[in-house]
């Protein structure tokens, strides 16, 4: 066990933790020069496209240091703040970290929430400097802001470059160094942590686990902690770039386990492995439990693909355990399911996924926060869906969950900064200068406002230098009304929002204007309405389209156009009485995108 290194990478979206990664396998030799691509570990299509990694991976490399083998298991890690959950199991599964920061750009604010994560569960973190090959890197600015962060030595700092590969073999030797071994017992009864699983529709659920304590062999009969299953353990290994058998795996190492397991609901991310027959006395504790923060309606847009999207929606899940969805079902949807998302990317990535792997077309609906609404016999409702908002005359108070925002950027782009936090209803807390252009502002805002399009703008108001993090904070009283859309006078529930009443009227105009561009001309004459309760706060029109029925009428006495022209109004009027409006699926979409 002295002989194992068990480390991940931590960073801000875009340092260059996937870039570095291929450096230590290609230095390693765990990867041939010609399996070697860019972004390695990157798997998916959509990662390699977006140049972000989504999931983590974990992979084994073997090092000679002084003489002596040592086995080193990397698991990499996704930057953007959506993703945290994947690095909290991460962290979960390892002991040591390196903290990554781009020379160029200096620490950002998601390098400051995962360090302190990685020091929650007390692991060992190894500064680097990465990158220091662009021209336009401040080692030596940059130094001083890590230093001040971490309150480590400044030669403890390892400058490296994932591009050109220096500084790689100083950082291995650092990680077999400075990294400690795992500690557990292998002679004691098995348990094991399940951080990650897949699904291979030939052999079924295949989990990635870290051996805290003992030892497990090929045949075992195993046991899953919070399930009380037991299954027979076909095929053990470790996870090299493919993975390789081996008869045992003991403590302190990671590998993965393929059980036979086909149903995708019989397993759970956080779960402890142990022996069926020597169980050990109490589960492992894990990592966070995933608390959504975004919800959103996904519907198949034909409704006899409703069993299909559940089969996929519990496949998506084993990969990425921190979407949580139950069944619901809308009146112009029909059957479909709820989903929980830890943001707007996470959102998309999970919509784009159904689509390229499991060739699903969806709709998903507008997404919005979970509320608490307190009703005038003093029953407290949690609403994660607006259709369940309860009737406005026996409303007493509504609460809205809000959250502590950090926003790291350049002194120069302050005063936008702060417009557009209280633009969306945000308090300023604090504000302090990490040097001399570099801001870190801190407010206190509704998680509603940031749910759609708050870290686009930001970004753009910035020109790319902001970076942004939050935490929850609780839930407080807000002055919070249901807007309803209809279509000649139906409610659409699909496109009902919970909203704070002084948005009301411009989010109620803006969504008609944009309904009215989206949703085709029929035959009939479609009104657009927005409304708060019986109240109409917005509407737009739009015009009938008229069939020409006078065409085959080429001279001739004019009676006989008036006569056809009358039998079109008398159709028209029957067609108003039975309308239905179709609306198409960029219209769902489109409301998330309206500045």
């Amino acid at each position: 066990m002295k002989h194992i290194r068990n480390f991940c990478i931590i960073a801000h979206i875009d340092h260059g933790k996937s870039t570095l990664a291929d450096r230590l396998l290609q230095v390693t030799g765990t990867v041939s020069e010609r399996e070697l691509k860019e972004q390695t570990l990157d798997d998916m299509d959509l990662e390699r496209e977006r140049g972000i990694t989504i999931k983590s991976h974990a992979i084994q490399m073997n090092y000679k240091h002084n003489g002596e083998d040592y086995v080193l298991n990397l698991i990499d890690t996704p930057g953007h703040v959506d993703f945290s959950y994947e690095v909290s199991r991460a962290i979960a599964a390892c002991e040591g970290a390196l903290l990554l920061v781009d020379a160029s750009q200096g620490i950002e604010a998601q390098t400051i929430s995962n360090l302190y994560l990685a020091m929650e569960h007390d692991l060992t973190i190894i500064p680097v400097l990465n990158k220091m090959d662009l021209p336009s890197a401040m080692p030596e600015e940059v130094k001083d802001e890590m230093v001040d962060l971490l309150g480590c030595n400044r030669d403890e700092i390892i400058g490296t470059s994932g591009k050109t590969g220096a500084g790689v073999d100083e950082l291995l030797s650092a990680i077999v160094e400075r990294v400690p071994a795992p500690s557990g017992d292998p002679d004691a009864p098995l348990q094991a942590l399940i951080f990650d699983s897949v699904f291979n529709p030939f052999r079924g659920v295949i989990a990635y686990f870290r051996v805290m304590n003992g030892r497990v062999r090929k045949n075992d009969h195993v046991k899953f902690y919070y399930t009380g299953k037991d299954y027979l353990a076909d095929e053990i290994g470790v996870l090299r770039l493919k993975p390789e058998k081996r008869d045992e795996i003991s403590a302190g190492n990671v590998g993965y386990i393929i059980s036979g397991i086909k149903q995708a609901k019989e397993i759970k991310v956080g779960d402890t492995i142990t022996m069926k027959a020597n169980p050990c006395d109490k589960a492992i504790e894990g990592f966070e439990n995933v608390k959504p923060m975004v919800f959103a309606g996904i519907y198949p847009v034909d409704t006899d693909d409703y069993e299909e999207l559940r089969d996929c929606m519990e496949k998506l899940q084993l990969n990425d355990a921190s979407l949580t969805f139950e069944p619901e079902s809308s009146a112009a949807l029909g059957f479909g399911f709820r989903c929980g998302f830890l943001g707007m990317l996470h959102m998309e990535i999970i919509q784009e996924r159904l689509e390229r792997e499991f060739d699903m077309t969806v709709i998903t609906t507008v997404p919005n926060v979970s509320y608490f609404a307190t009703t005038t016999d003093g029953t407290r409702l949690q609403v994660n869906n607006p259709s369940d908002f309860p009737d406005p005359s026996k409303l007493e108070s509504v609460e809205e969950p809000f959250i502590n925002a950090q926003i790291i950027t350049k002194s120069d782009y302050v005063g936008s900064v702060m417009n557009l936090c209280i633009e969306k209803r945000g308090m300023l807390k604090n504000q302090v200068y990490l040097t001399a252009d570099r801001v870190e502002l801190s407010f206190e805002m509704p998680l509603a406002e940031i749910v759609f399009d708050f870290y686009d703008r930001l970004k753009s108001i910035s020109r790319g230098y902001a970076s942004f993090d939050y935490s929850p904070t609780g839930y407080q009283v807000s002055h919070l009304v249901k807007m309803d859309i209809l279509l000649n006078g139906d409610q659409v529930d699909a496109l009902s929002a919970l909203i704070h009443r002084d948005n009301a009227f411009d989010l109620g105009k803006k969504i008609c204007l944009k309904l009215k561009e989206l949703i085709p001309r029929q035959q009939f004459e479609i009104a657009i309405q927005a409304a708060l309760g019986a109240k109409i706060v917005a509407r737009e029109t739009v015009k009938a389209l008229r069939k020409d029925v006078t065409a085959k009428c080429y001279g001739g006495d004019i009676s006989r156009k008036r006569k056809l022209l009358e039998k079109q109004k008398k159709g028209k009027k029957r067609m108003k009485q039975i309308g239905s409006v179709e609306i198409p699926q960029q219209a769902f979409l489109a409301v998330l995108k309206l500045d």
